[in-house]
Order: C-alpha cells, then sequence, then structure tokens
C-alpha cells in the first residue's frame, strides 16, 4: 500500500511517484493551497494539495482534520527556496498530491497527538491508543525494542537458550500477593500468576539447559507507585556451574553492550562494589547513588563524650548518631529548609553546627568540650564554612533520613551530573530479616538463596549473622537488580524452609517438586532479574517506568482503557463455581448504576 515510509524521502527523489500512508498531523490553508503534515511511527512528509497542479482532489482535502487516516499517490518536489524545514528529515521536499483515498475519518480528539502538549495521566491512560501515536511515544517503544534487541544478541552471543515458562503456576509463598486464576476444569482448585520465573528456571537447571534466560512477564498483586505496575518485564536468566563473580562479570558486559548500542555511552565496568553493611554505613541505604560522594559519617563514640542530652539519650537506649557533612556554606534559612524536609521523612529533628577557624557554632556547640569538636571536625574532615548536620534515632529510622538528605543536598548543590550512569554491586546482603510484627525471622530476598559457606553449618544459631551468597544490582541509587547463588542441595532447603516455620509436610505441599527435582542431581547454579521497563527509563532520565509500557495500569490497579478489571457475568461465576461475597455484590451494584 505504500512505496516509502514519512521519513524517507530525500532530495534524489524528486520527480519520482510515491504512495504513502499515515494520519493527518497538521492541516493549513494558504490561500486555497493546501498543506498536510502526513505523520506515521516514522516520521513526517509534507502533502500539497494545489488546484493548480491538480484540482480534482480539492474538496476532499478541504475536509481533512487532525488524526484523519488516509493514503495518497503523488510526485516529489523540491521545495522552494528558503522553504526547507531543517527540522525533519524530508523537509528539503514536498508530495504534490495526484490521488487522494481516506481510509477514516477521526472524530476530534480529546488529547492532541503532539509532544509539546501533554494531557493528564487519566486521559493518557484512557486514550492511550492516540497517547501512543505521539512522536515521543513512537521513539520511546522503539528504544525498548532495541534494548530488547541487544539483550537478546547478547545471550544468544553468549550460549544462553530463550526458553519460556508459564503463566498459570502453583502459588507459593514469594513475596507479594499472588493474582490467582480460578479453575473451571479443576473446581476449587487455583493457578497463581508467577511474581517471577524462579522455581521454574531453577528446574531448566536441573533439566540440564545450562544456560537459560527470556524477556519473563512477572505479576505481583501490591500497591503501585511510579516505577512499580502490578505486570512488568524483567531480563530473567540463571546459568549452572558458576560462582557469584561469574554471573557479576556477565551483567557488567551486558549492560556495557545495551549502553553502547543504545546511548552511545561507554560505560566503566567492573561497576563499583560494596558489602551490604559499607552500603548502609557510608550511603545510609542498600541502592546508593554514587555519582556524588557525599558519605554519611558514624559519631556516636564521639558526641557521647559531650554533654549534649539528646545524643546521649538516644546512644543510650540503642540508637546511632551520624552526620553528613555537604562542604558547602549554607544559609540559616537553608538549613531550617533541611531540618523540615528530615522531619517529613520521619525525624524528631536534625542538629546542625557550622565549622568556623574557632571550632564549632550553633545553639547546642556550649556542649560540646573543645576536644569533642576537634574529634568531629578531624572524622568529617569538615571545612571552615560547611555545615555538620545529625541525625539521631534507631540504626534503621537515622539511615532511613540521612539517605533522603543525602539525595536531596546533592540534587540542591549539584554535586552531580544528571546525565552520568554510575552502577554498583551490593553484596553479602543478610540472608534472614527480622518481622517485628510475626516475631519470626524472615529471607531478606527469597528462600532460595544460598547462605554464604561459613553460615552453612549453623546458621539457625546465628540468623542475625548470617549472610546470604546474593546480591543487588544499583544505578543512580534506584535498584535495578537482584541476584543470588541458589540453595542446590535439597537437604540445605529444607533445613532453611524449617526455620522460617514451613515444615516438611508443608514443604512438601508447596515446593515438593523443586525438592524432590533435586534428589537427582541438580548442579549449583544462580541467576538475576532485571527490570526492563526500569532500565529503559532510568536511560532516558525517566522515573515514571509506564512511559516505557504500551498498555500500563493506573495507581488503582486498573486500566480506564479497556476498564479492567471487570465484573464476569453468572454465567462465568457457576462455571468457576464462585460467588460474590457482600463486597464484592457493593461493588457490583456500583458499577452496574455507574453503566
Amino acid at each position: 500500500m505504500r512505496t516509502h515510509k514519512n521519513n524517507e524521502l530525500r532530495i534524489k527523489d524528486v520527480d519520482e511517484t510515491v504512495i504513502l500512508n499515515g494520519w493527518v498531523h497538521t492541516r493549513r490553508d494558504h490561500g486555497g493551497i493546501i498543506f498536510i503534515d502526513l505523520r506515521d511511527r516514522f516520521g513526517f512528509t509534507q502533502l500539497v494539495f494545489d488546484p493548480e497542479y491538480n484540482g480534482k482532489y480539492m474538496d476532499e482535502a478541504d475536509t481533512l482534520r487532525r488524526e484523519d487516516c488516509i493514503e495518497i499517490k503523488g510526485s516529489v518536489k523540491k521545495r522552494k527556496e528558503g522553504m526547507n524545514n531543517s527540522n525533519l528529515d524530508t523537509g528539503d521536499i514536498e508530495v504534490f498530491v495526484d490521488e487522494l483515498k481516506i481510509i477514516n475519518k477521526s472524530e476530534v480528539p480529546p488529547l492532541e497527538v503532539d509532544d509539546r502538549i501533554e494531557a493528564n495521566d487519566e486521559l493518557r491512560l484512557k486514550y492511550r491508543f492516540l497517547d501512543l501515536r505521539r512522536p515521543l511515544m513512537q521513539k520511546r517503544l522503539l528504544f525498548r525494542n532495541n534494548v530488547v534487541k541487544s539483550v537478546r544478541d547478547f545471550f544468544s552471543e553468549n550460549d544462553f537458550l530463550e526458553i519460556e515458562t508459564p503463566l498459570l503456576v502453583k502459588s507459593t509463598p514469594e513475596g507479594a500477593r499472588d493474582y490467582v486464576v480460578p479453575s473451571r476444569v479443576n473446581p476449587g482448585m487455583f493457578y497463581a500468576l508467577p511474581q517471577s520465573p524462579q522455581l521454574y528456571k531453577q528446574m531448566l537447571m536441573i533439566s540440564g539447559c545450562d544456560r537459560y534466560y527470556q524477556l519473563a512477564r512477572c505479576l505481583r498483586d501490591e500497591d503501585l507507585r511510579s516505577d512499580r505496575q502490578p505486570e512488568h518485564t524483567q531480563i530473567d536468566f540463571e546459568m549452572s556451574f558458576v560462582k557469584a563473580d561469574d554471573i557479576r562479570l556477565l551483567v557488567e558486559n551486558l549492560m556495557k553492550k545495551i549502553f553502547r548500542e543504545n546511548l552511545n555511552i561507554d560505560i566503566e565496568i567492573p561497576f563499583k562494589r560494596l558489602t551490604y553493611r559499607e552500603s548502609m554505613s557510608k550511603y545510609g541505604t542498600d541502592k546508593p547513588d554514587i555519582r556524588f560522594d557525599l558519605e554519611l559519617t558514624d559519631v556516636t563514640d564521639i558526641v557521647i563524650k559531650s554533654e549534649f542530652g539528646v545524643f546521649k539519650d538516644v546512644a543510650s537506649n540503642g540508637g546511632i548518631i551520624k552526620c553528613i557533612n555537604p562542604q558547602k556554606e549554607l544559609g540559616r534559612k537553608d538549613i531550617d529548609g533541611y531540618i523540615e524536609f528530615c522531619q517529613t521523612k520521619g525525624a524528631k529533628g536534625m542538629a546542625w553546627m557550622r565549622v568556623t577557624d574557632q571550632g564549632l557554632e550553633s545553639n547546642i556547640a556550649k556542649f560540646f568540650p573543645k576536644e569533642t569538636q576537634e574529634e568531629l571536625i578531624s572524622k568529617t574532615g569538615a571545612k571552615p564554612g560547611s555545615v555538620l548536620m545529625f541525625i539521631a534515632d534507631k540504626k534503621k529510622k537515622c539511615n532511613f533520613v540521612l539517605s533522603r538528605l543525602r539525595t536531596k543536598l546533592a540534587k540542591d548543590l549539584d554535586l552531580y551530573n544528571d546525565k552520568d550512569f554510575k552502577f554498583s554491586w551490593i553484596y553479602d546482603f543478610p540472608l534472614f530479616a527480622w518481622n517485628d510484627e510475626t516475631k519470626s525471622w524472615e529471607p531478606e530476598h527469597h528462600i532460595f538463596s544460598m547462605p554464604k559457606e561459613e553460615f552453612i553449618d549453623d546458621f539457625e544459631k546465628r540468623p542475625e549473622e548470617t549472610l546470604g551468597d546474593l546480591w543487588d544490582l544499583a544505578l543512580n541509587g534506584v535498584e535495578l537488580s537482584s541476584g543470588s547463588m541458589r540453595v542446590s542441595d535439597p537437604q540445605i532447603q529444607a533445613r532453611m524452609l524449617n526455620f522460617i516455620g514451613i515444615n516438611e509436610k508443608e514443604a512438601e505441599e508447596k515446593f515438593g517438586f523443586l525438592l524432590n527435582a533435586y534428589k537427582y542431581g541438580g548442579p549449583t547454579h544462580g541467576g538475576m532479574g532485571i527490570g526492563l521497563d526500569r532500565l529503559c527509563a532510568m536511560m532516558n532520565q525517566i522515573h515514571d517506568i509506564r512511559e516505557f509500557i504500551a498498555f500500563p495500569k493506573n495507581k488503582n490497579a486498573e486500566c480506564p482503557m479497556d476498564e479492567s478489571p471487570n465484573l464476569i457475568n453468572d454465567v462465568q461465576l457457576k462455571e468457576l463455581h464462585l460467588k460474590y461475597d457482600e463486597l464484592a455484590l457493593k461493588n457490583f451494584e456500583k458499577v452496574s448504576n455507574n453503566n
């Protein structure tokens, strides 16, 4: 139906007869001559309806409006001197129309298909098919496509098999809530949609596949935010007969290829490596932004020598006192603003002292003897004019607040380049985390992660010390990926399940197929899952992953375009042996009334 796409015609094509298809982007009437910018996903071509050239289709051309879908046949002409458009690939030519076919007329669009005019989120999601016509969104989909191509090429070059794992799986505890699907042929039974392909990729390693990958759909019923969706795509892979460093090296080379081919950027490898303890100590978070220094300093051992009661009380109750020193001069108004910011993050307040040639100055400096002040200045490396900012609280809260303050200071003070990409590996995570609500231990990542070798024999006796052979990949302060060496010994796996409260019978019910498979000679193996949507967004300095998902959900996990989730009829309910409860009936009535 077409000889060229709308970004292809050049001066060399002058006098050729061409057929073009697309949508009317703009229409301009200049004294009876009608100019149309024709758009497809590749670009734009200017069409000319000139009655002196061909008056046959002038009446129809006069009816053309935004988003009408048309086909034309015409002759390529060089634009008049001075009328070139350097912003268009086809800006040196225009096509004089010989024939016009209107494929479909469009009603007035509820949103502008124009990058310069962006509608609100809900309107964009409701009319996503129009939003995706915007050149910017077409570029984002193309970018994602190209990243996927780089991924597939890389894994193919490294002897991986692309294997699809099932979407209808057994419900197993993996952290978030499962989306469940009732079975019609097995009344009262349910499938789950996979939160990740975790168990199945381990089964593939036991199956001898050695190296597996897929662009996996992962579905989790959890609260949403801008970088989280109920369904997302993961670059998922697993490798046999490897150690953790082999996996991390592979990912570094994968990222290098992706960034070089899609952004023409050579990222530095190897990535910086930090233990979990080191990352929490220096940055207050396990996903540090290392584009700038601005490290945190634990000063608990110094400030308890002072007479400042707040610090002494916190320390005596098991808390810590840490400070941050941006090495910049800040006015009192700025400091008050940062105090207020810390309070919004849960801090009771923020203490501060200004560094001078004579020592420290502030309304609390009098409580700190000269020797203590000198120790603080020495440990923090503070210079005259800068300000020491202190948070005193329980360890977790202190780190949380200061990590947010660190990020805000860096942004406010222009301490990094927005266009930089800095990766870091965080490893030696605790294998277990204590749950205050249930008063029990639970996995830090997931229960299939291997303990470090020195903890295998007695992790039950010292869970608070036990480190796992697991790691995260952080990019510019955002967690991009998690990975681990897997438990390939069924006896160790059974011990770990028992330790978190899953007895042998329950383990058999939930994970029996995996535990049984390991009885037949499973290899050592490990792998990772890398968030594709998040990676694409971050590569384009965008926080909202919905910009790189064709049909995302809103914050209520709803799709305004197709109006899912929706009610099912009584026949379907009966086939599935389901009934609405009282809450569902109220929702049913509400939706019915709205319709």
